[in-house]
């Protein structure tokens, strides 16, 4: 459907959502999605800040796909865990989960940006790098490149008209400094940690199922 569609869907999703639960009466619910929506906002408003600023640190980047994407995650399995009836632990523990599989996610959404095919994507591969996004394959690449590779990364970041050839040096240089492994090495940290949030539930099928999504969420291709 391409990136555009997707973006319209997932605003029409969270805007049902919204509506779900007006109707429930459910207002615990709705501020957690209520304040969800207003973080992941704001995540959105610091990535664009950051476009092609060199500055950027991998702390910063932290912060931006933790409000962005790891907040919404967060939400989800919190309010599915309130819609379940937990427990104030296990919501709690439903929350910490959802938070570091946003991570592991976008960590490896980052990776599969210059590691992907377009086809099992569903969107160009390098859009980040056109876009200008300090992702963390970038932001640990700059630090150890030498000049010229710094020439090649920068010359490339932000601009619309970079080709597979200028891609495929930048992605050249990620894989001298394993920047795109040690991304991934990052998203299994995040993905044990959400497996070790599930361990405080008792023992079930769909806590193996989400034990499995998280396990997926580290080597998926798509």
């Amino acid at each position: 459907w391409g990136n555009q569609a997707s973006v319209l869907v997932g605003d029409f999703l969270l805007g049902q959502a919204f509506m779900m639960m007006v109707d429930t009466g459910n207002v615990e619910a709705l501020r957690v999605i209520s304040k969800a929506a207003s973080i992941i906002a704001e995540g959105e408003v610091l990535q664009l800040a950051k476009t092609r600023d060199l500055t950027t640190s991998s702390s910063d980047y932290d912060e931006v796909i933790g409000a962005k994407t790891a907040t919404l995650f967060e939400a989800a399995t919190e309010v599915g865990a309130m819609a379940g009836g937990a427990d104030a632990a296990g919501r709690r523990a439903l929350r910490n989960y959802g938070r570091e599989l946003g991570f592991a996610f976008q960590l490896v959404d980052d990776v599969l940006d210059y590691r992907g095919e377009a086809g099992t994507l569903g969107k160009n591969t390098g859009d980040d790098l056109r876009e200008g996004k300090m992702t963390l394959p970038v932001i640990l690449a700059l630090k150890q490149a030498t000049p010229a590779e710094r020439e090649t990364i920068v010359s490339a970041l932000g601009r619309i008209d970079t080709g597979p050839d200028q891609l495929g040096q930048v992605v050249a240089i990620f894989e001298r400094y394993d920047t795109l492994g040690r991304t991934i090495v990052r998203a299994e940290t995040h993905v044990r940690q959400a497996t070790d949030a599930l361990r405080s539930l008792p023992a079930s099928e769909m806590k193996d199922i989400l034990a499995g999504v998280a396990e997926f969420t580290a080597s998926r291709a798509y």
